[in-house]
């Protein structure tokens, strides 16, 4: 019987630090495995090498919006463009004129 004390006794007062370890594991566990964890960063470092890239490109195209913007000022209207516009828009032309899309 005494023995049987001993051994609840010894459960008892392992019990506290049992959990407090447990719970220590499962909080490394979440830093390693978790969604913010060590091992998703190679997932948010590879969305950002791909958000740069698209990045890139859409300010590549805002770049060429803007060129296009600039060169329809009314103050200074680029008279190529003025008239490709004209052309494409009204689809006027001559007879005898061949068009060749340049994009």
């Amino acid at each position: 019987m005494a023995h049987l004390l001993r051994l609840k006794s010894l459960f008892s007062s392992a019990f506290g630090p049992a959990i407090a370890v447990l719970l220590v594991m499962l909080l490394m566990g979440y830093a390693i495995f978790g969604g913010n964890g060590l091992l998703a960063w190679g997932g948010y470092s590879r969305q950002l090498h791909d958000s740069r890239a698209e990045l890139k490109v859409v300010q590549a195209e805002r770049a060429r919006i803007a060129n296009r913007v600039n060169r329809l000022d009314p103050r200074h209207v680029d008279p190529d463009l003025a008239d490709e516009l004209i052309r494409k828009e009204l689809n006027v032309g001559h007879p005898d004129e061949v068009v060749v899309p340049l994009h």
